[in-house]
C-alpha cells in the first residue's frame, strides 16, 4: 500500500523547471518510496549498493554511462564525488529539465557538495515522515490522535499496522547510530551517544542549556553541539530558533529542541501505550512537540518560504510558535479541553509590542473562542489546513 505524499506537487513542478531535484529527509521517511511511485520511467540505483557506490566513486563518467538521465541516485552522501560529473551532464544539456533525482538523508555532507557543484541547477526539498493529513484520520478523536503520536509518523507503521513499536524503534536507533553516526563523525564511545539522545528526549520542548546537558552525559561542550548538529544534519531532532526584532540575535540566542517524530520520542521516554501518555509529565511537550512539527511539515510542502519561531522575553512572556510569512502569526499550545483567558495572555502581550491581525491557541477544546479581542481559541488540527 502506497501512501500519497504531499510533496509530490513540488517535485513535479521542479521537475519541470530544474535539471536536477533533491529531496533530503530522516532514513524511513519514504523518500525513495514515493520518487518510485512518483517517477516510474524513471532509472533507479542506490548508493546503499556497494558496487554502484564503487563505480560511482572510482569510475564516475562510466557510472553515469550505465546509469543515463532520467535516473534516481539514492544515498548521494555515500558517493559526493559524482556530483560535480553530474554538473558537467547537466551543463551540457542546461534546457533539459528532471534529469536526475536525488535523495540523501545527511543534510550537512550532501549540502556541501550541491552548493559546490550544482548552485543554480538544483531544486531542494525536505521529506519528512507522514502528516495527520498524510494518514487521513479522525483528528477530532483523540484517542485516535493519541495512538497515532505515540506510534509516530514513519511510513512502515501504516503500511505494516503488526509493526512492534518498541521493536521497530531499537532496531532503528541501532542501526542509526552504527551507519548513520559513524559514516559522519568519529564518535570513540557510541553507548555514550545513545545516553545523550535518551537525555535530549527530556529536555523535548525545552530551550537548550549545552552547558546542563554535556555534565550530564559527561561530555565536553564542544563534543555536545558536534553531537546536536549529527542529530539534527539527520533530522532526528528540529531545532526551533527564537523570535527578535533584531534578526541577528535570532543566530545567538539558545534554540528550542524537538524530535522530527512523537513515536522516536516516546520510545526513548519509555511511554508505550496512551495511559502512560495521558498520565506522563511530558505529555504537553509532547503535544507541543507534535504540533510544532505538523506545521513544520505542511509549511515545508509549500511554495515559497516561511520561518518559524519561538519566542521569549526576560521578563518571561513565552510564545510556543510564531509563523512569519506574509505576517506574522503567534500560536500558543495547550494540552488542555478547558479554556481560560490566561492561556492568551502571552499573545496578548506581543500584539501590543508587535503587528499582528490575530493570534491563536491551539488545543484539544473544539470550540472557537475569542479569549481576547485579537486571539482565537480552536481546535489545533485547523493549522494543519492553514484554516488561521
Amino acid at each position: 500500500m502506497y501512501i500519497k505524499r504531499k510533496l509530490e506537487k513540488l517535485v513535479s513542478m521542479a521537475l519541470e523547471q530544474f535539471p536536477v531535484c533533491l529531496i533530503t529527509g530522516a532514513r524511513q521517511a519514504g523518500k525513495s518510496t514515493m520518487l518510485k511511485n512518483l517517477l516510474k520511467n524513471y532509472r533507479y540505483v542506490s548508493f546503499d549498493d556497494p558496487k554502484a557506490r564503487q563505480m560511482a566513486i572510482e569510475d564516475p563518467k562510466l557510472f553515469l554511462l550505465t546509469n543515463p538521465p532520467p535516473v534516481i541516485i539514492d544515498e548521494i552522501q555515500y558517493a559526493p564525488e559524482i556530483l560535480s560529473y553530474i554538473k558537467m551532464d547537466v551543463d551540457a544539456n542546461r534546457r533539459d529539465y528532471g534529469r536526475y533525482v536525488l535523495t540523501g538523508s545527511q543534510i550537512f555532507q550532501v549540502m556541501q557538495g550541491v552548493t559546490e557543484s550544482l548552485a543554480g541547477r538544483v531544486a531542494i526539498f525536505n521529506l519528512y515522515p507522514l502528516s495527520f493529513e498524510e494518514i487521513d484520520i479522525d483528528v477530532f478523536d483523540d484517542k485516535l490522535v493519541f495512538q497515532s503520536y505515540l506510534k509516530g509518523f514513519y511510513p512502515e507503521f501504516y503500511v505494516n499496522l503488526k509493526l512492534d513499536m518498541s521493536f521497530w524503534f531499537s532496531s532503528y536507533l541501532a542501526t542509526y547510530i552504527e551507519r548513520d553516526v559513524r559514516n559522519i563523525t568519529a564518535v570513540s564511545d557510541l553507548s555514550k551517544f545513545q545516553t545523550f539522545i535518551n537525555i535530549l528526549a527530556t529536555r523535548a520542548g525545552q530551550i537548550l542549556n549545552l552547558s546542563n546537558i554535556s555534565k550530564e552525559c559527561a561530555i565536553s561542550q564542544p563534543t555536545c553541539k558536534s553531537w546536536l548538529s549529527i542529530l539534527e544534519s539527520t533530522y532526528i531532532i528540529y531545532l526551533l530558533r527564537p523570535f527578535h526584532n533584531n534578526r541577528k540575535k535570532r543566530l545567538i540566542k539558545s534554540p528550542k529542541l524537538y524530535f522530527v517524530d512523537t513515536g522516536l520520542l516516546c520510545y526513548l521516554l519509555g511511554i508505550d501505550n496512551t495511559n502512560r501518555l495521558l498520565k506522563a509529565s511530558e505529555r504537553g511537550a509532547i503535544f507541543e512537540n507534535m504540533i510544532i512539527m505538523e506545521t513544520i511539515k505542511r509549511l515545508s510542502y509549500q511554495v515559497g518560504k516561511t520561518n518559524c519561531y519561538f519566542y521569549r522575553t526576560g521578563a518571561g512572556v513565552e510564545i510556543d510558535l510564531i509563523v512569519e510569512k506574509t505576517k506574522t502569526i503567534p500560536y500558543e499550545i495547550k494540552f488542555t479541553k478547558t479554556l481560560s483567558k490566561n492561556m492568551a495572555r502571552s499573545i496578548n502581550l506581543f500584539s501590543k509590542d508587535h503587528d499582528i491581525e490575530k493570534g491563536y491557541v491551539l488545543s484539544l477544546s473544539g470550540d472557537d473562542i475569542f479569549l481576547y479581542r485579537n486571539v482565537l481559541a480552536m481546535h489545533w488540527s485547523k493549522v494543519l489546513k492553514g484554516q488561521e
